[in-house]
C-alpha cells in the first residue's frame, strides 16, 4: 500500500494546557469541522470522544491522552492531523511528558480570564525540554473577565517566551462575535446557528481599526525579524505579502524563537478554523524537524532520517490494556523512520528480544481501523507485543538502533492495598503488573517488614483512579488503606566506612573489601557513584560490584527505612585477593560499607513539598492564609485575578495537604479551588514519622 499522504503534509500535533483551560472541547470541535466525527460531544455531558473512559466521562476530566487522526483542507491541499488530546491534571503529567517526547508541534491552550496558570508552566516547560514548536490559543474569550491582553503578557511575563498576536478579539465576553485576522485584515465573523462551521468575512469594524493596525505592526516587525531579506524589505517601507508573512513566522515558530497566539471560544464554535488553518501553517511536519539521535548497541552515535527507505525505527511511548483485545496490550508507536507492516518482527533494542507485531491499527480515540502498514512520520498502535514498555525502541535487527528513553517522575504517596478475598490474591497482582506496566509514574512494591502490598501514584486523584479501575476493569474487590506520604531519606554530612566481607569454610573462600566516603548530593541529582582508587588495588569489576551493592542498600535508609536519594560515594580505597575475591564478595562489602557511612554521616527525613496555587475571592483570603499558613505552608505572594479574586502561591508539605479540598470549600463558601503539584524534597520535621498535624 503506497503512503497515503505526502510527509510534509502530515503534522503530529498534542493538545496541552492547565485544568479546565478547554484542551478537550477544542479537540472535540477539531474533530467536528475536519469530518472526524458527525456530533460534537461535551465535556459536561460526558459524550466528548476522546474522554472515553468511564472514569474521565464521571469526572469531567482527561485521565488518559487519546490519539486521533483528522483530515483539514488548506488552500486546495488534504493534511493529515494526527492529534493527541493530553490531561491538565497534574496527577496525569506523565501523560503529557510521554506525548510531548513524540510530537512535532503542539497547540498550548489558555483560558482567557486566568491566563498561564501553574500547570500551563508545568507542560510548557515539559515542551521546551523536547524542544516542540508551539502555537497557543487564548480560549474561553466568552468568559465574564476574559482579557486577551492579560493572557497574552502571562506568556511573556511567566513564560519567558515571545507571543505574537496573529488574532485580535472581535468583542469580548457575551459580545464574542468572531476574530480579526491580522494576516489578512479582515474580521471573521462566525455563524452561531451552524455551530460556528461557517464565517463571513467582512472589514475590520472602525473602533477596531486603530488597535489592528498596532498589533499588525507588531506581527510585520517580528516576521521580518526571521529573514535578512524581508528585514530589508520592511525597512525600505515596503508591503509584505500574505505569503512572506505567513513564511517567515512558521520559520520562527519552527526555530523556537516565537508563538503565534490565536483566540476564540471553542465551546461557543468561534475560532476554531482559522486554528486549524494555524496548524498546517505554522506547526512542522516530520520532515522540518531534525532526526532522531540516538545510539547503537555498542554505545556509538546513530542517527534516523525521516525516510520511508532509511532502516525501520520507533519508539513505544505509551501502553495501553484494551478491554476489545481480550488480553493483548496496544503499544503506540511513533515511527521516526523506515516502515513497518503487519505479521513482521521487529528487534526491541533495549530489551535485546525480538517480537511478533500481529496487527497494525489506527486509533480514532477509542475506534480503531486496521492498517496493512505504516510509514515515517506515523503514529500508530500495534497489537501483539508481549516485552515492549514505554520509552522502549523497536527497530530493524540488521542496523540496532537505541533511542533516547524517558524519564519518569518518582512518585509522592502511596497507600496500603489488600484484595477482600483469598481468591483474588492472584488477580490483584497480576492487574496491579498491568497497570504498572501501562502507567509508568504507578509503582507497586512490598513493604519487606508488614508484607503489605503498597500502590505509589503522583497524588490522591492518581490512585483513586487506578482503584476504580481495579474494580471496574479487572472486577478485583480491593481494601484500600490512608493515603500516606512518600517520604525518602538522605544525608547531611561525609562520612567514610570500610566494608570486609571474609568467608573461609573450606575451598575457595569469599573476600571483599572496600573503603568508601559518603557525601550529600545536590537535590535531584539522585544516586552518584565515582571511584578514585589508584594502582589497581581493586579491579574494575569488583569496583561495579561495591557499586551495585551500594546502591541496593539505598532502598532502605536509616531513619525509618524509606528509600534514599541525592547521595555521592566515593570509593578510594579497598583490597582484593588473588584466590577467594568476587563479585559477590565485593556486592555485600559494599553494602556494609554504605549502611556503616550513612548511619554516622546525619541522615535526615525527606517530605515532598507541594507547590500551590489557592484562588480564591478576597473576602476569604484571610482564612485561606491563615489555612496555609497552619499546615506549614510557606506564602510565596499573591497575584490578582479579574471578578475580586486573589490566587496565592505557597509551597506547603504534602503530609498536611490530605482532606486539603473539603476545608478549603468550607473556609470560601465553596467559591475558591486549588492546584498543586510536586516541587522538591525538604527535610521532615520529627513529628513527621509520628505527625500530631
Amino acid at each position: 500500500m503506497a503512503r497515503e499522504f505526502p510527509l510534509e503534509r502530515y503534522r503530529n500535533i498534542g493538545i496541552m494546557a492547565h485544568i479546565d483551560a478547554g484542551k478537550t472541547t477544542t479537540t472535540e470541535r477539531i474533530l467536528f469541522y475536519t469530518g472526524a466525527i458527525h456530533k460534537m460531544g461535551e465535556v459536561h455531558e460526558g459524550t466528548t470522544t476522546t474522554d472515553w473512559m468511564v472514569q474521565e466521562r464521571e469526572r469531567g476530566i482527561t485521565i488518559t491522552s487519546a490519539a486521533i487522526s483528522a483530515f483539514w483542507e488548506r488552500m486546495g491541499q488534504r493534511y493529515r492531523v494526527n492529534i493527541i488530546d493530553t490531561p491538565g491534571h497534574v496527577d496525569f503529567t506523565i501523560e503529557v511528558e510521554r506525548s510531548l517526547r513524540v510530537l512535532d508541534g503542539a497547540i498550548a491552550v489558555f483560558d482567557a480570564v486566568n491566563g498561564v496558570e501553574p500547570q500551563s508552566e508545568t507542560v510548557w516547560r515539559q515542551a521546551d525540554r523536547y524542544k516542540v514548536p508551539r502555537i497557543c490559543f487564548i480560549n474561553k474569550m466568552d468568559r465574564v473577565g476574559a482579557d486577551f491582553e492579560m493572557s497574552v503578557g502571562t506568556i511573556k511575563e511567566k513564560l519567558g517566551a515571545r507571543p505574537v498576536r496573529m488574532q485580535l478579539p472581535l468583542g469580548s465576553e457575551d459580545k464574542l462575535k468572531g476574530v480579526i485576522d491580522l494576516v489578512r485584515m479582515k474580521a471573521l465573523v462566525f455563524q452561531d446557528a451552524e455551530q460556528g462551521s461557517r464565517f463571513d468575512l467582512q472589514d475590520i469594524p472602525d473602533e477596531y481599526q486603530e488597535a489592528a493596525a498596532a498589533a499588525r505592526g507588531e506581527l510585520l516587525e517580528a516576521a521580518a525579524e526571521q529573514d535578512d531579506a524581508l528585514t530589508e524589505k520592511f525597512l525600505n517601507g515596503d508591503e509584505l505579502t500574505e505569503d512572506e508573512v505567513r513564511g517567515a513566522i512558521r520559520k520562527g515558530c519552527v526555530g523556537l524563537k516565537l508563538f503565534p497566539v490565536f483566540c476564540g471560544s471553542a465551546f461557543r464554535h468561534k475560532g476554531v478554523q482559522p486554528l486549524l488553518d494555524a496548524v498546517v501553517d505554522y506547526l512542522p511536519s516530520p520532515l522540518e524537524i531534525p532526526p532522531i539521535h540516538g545510539k547503537t548497541p555498542k554505545g556509538e552515535d546513530a542517527i534516523r532520517e525521516t525516510r520511508d527507505d532509511a532502516p525501520f525505527s520507533a519508539l513505544a511511548f505509551k501502553i495501553m490494556n484494551d478491554p476489545s483485545f481480550s488480553s493483548q496490550t496496544l503499544t503506540f508507536l511513533r515511527v521516526y523512520s523506515g516502515k513497518l507492516e503487519a505479521g513482521t518482527a521487529v528487534w526491541n533494542s533495549v530489551k535485546g528480544k525480538r517480537e511478533r507485531v500481529s496487527r497494525l491499527v489506527q486509533m480514532r480515540a477509542d475506534k480503531k481501523d486496521e492498517l496493512t502498514e505504516c510509514y515515517a512520520g506515523d503514529i500508530c498502535a500495534v497489537v501483539g507485543l508481549k516485552l515492549a514498555t514505554t520509552g522502549d525502541t523497536l527497530c530493524d535487527d540488521k542496523q540496532p538502533v537505541i533511542l533516547e528513553r524517558m524519564e519518569f517522575p518518582e512518585p509522592v504517596i502511596d497507600i496500603a492495598i489488600e484484595p477482600k478475598s483469598t481468591a483474588d490474591q492472584d488477580k490483584i497482582i497480576q492487574a496491579l503488573q498491568r497497570l504498572a506496566m501501562e502507567d509508568p509514574s504507578f509503582r507497586v512494591r512490598t513493604n519487606e517488614e508488614t508484607g503489605q502490598t503498597l500502590i505509589a501514584g503522583m497524588g490522591e486523584l492518581h490512585l483513586e483512579i487506578i482503584v476504580d479501575r481495579l474494580l471496574r476493569e479487572f472486577k478485583v474487590d480491593a481494601n484500600i488503606g490512608k493515603p500516606q506520604v512518600a517520604y525518602r531519606e538522605t544525608v547531611t554530612t561525609t562520612k567514610d566506612a570500610e566494608g570486609k566481607y571474609i568467608r573461609q569454610a573450606g575451598g575457595k573462600g569469599q573476600y571483599g573489601h572496600i573503603n568508601l566516603r559518603v557525601s550529600p548530593n545536590e537535590p535531584g541529582k539522585g544516586f552518584e557513584f565515582v571511584s578514585t582508587i589508584t594502582g589497581g588495588a581493586v579491579s574494575k569489576e569488583f569496583v561495579d560490584a561495591a557499586r551495585d551493592g551500594a546502591k541496593e542498600a539505598m532502598q532502605n535508609g536509616p531513619v525509618a527505612g524509606y528509600p534514599m536519594v541525592d547521595v555521592k560515594v566515593e570509593a578510594y580505597d579497598g583490597s582484593m585477593h588473588d584466590v577467594d575475591s568476587s563479585e559477590m564478595a565485593f556486592k555485600i562489602a559494599g553494602s556494609m560499607a554504605f549502611k556503616d557511612a550513612v548511619r554516622a554521616a546525619n541522615p535526615v527525613l525527606l517530605e515532598p513539598i507541594m507547590a500551590t496555587e489557592v484562588v480564591t475571592p478576597e473576602a476569604a483570603m484571610g482564612d485561606v492564609i491563615g489555612d496555609l499558613n497552619g499546615r506549614r505552608g510557606k506564602i510565596l505572594g499573591m497575584t490578582p485575578r479579574p471578578g475580586g479574586v486573589q490566587a496565592i502561591q505557597a509551597e506547603v508539605p504534602l503530609a498536611a495537604m490530605f482532606g486539603y479540598s473539603t476545608d478549603l470549600r468550607s473556609k470560601s463558601q465553596g467559591r475558591a479551588t486549588y492546584t498543586m503539584q510536586f516541587k522538591h524534597y525538604a527535610p521532615a520535621p520529627k513529628s513527621a514519622l509520628n505527625p500530631s498535624y
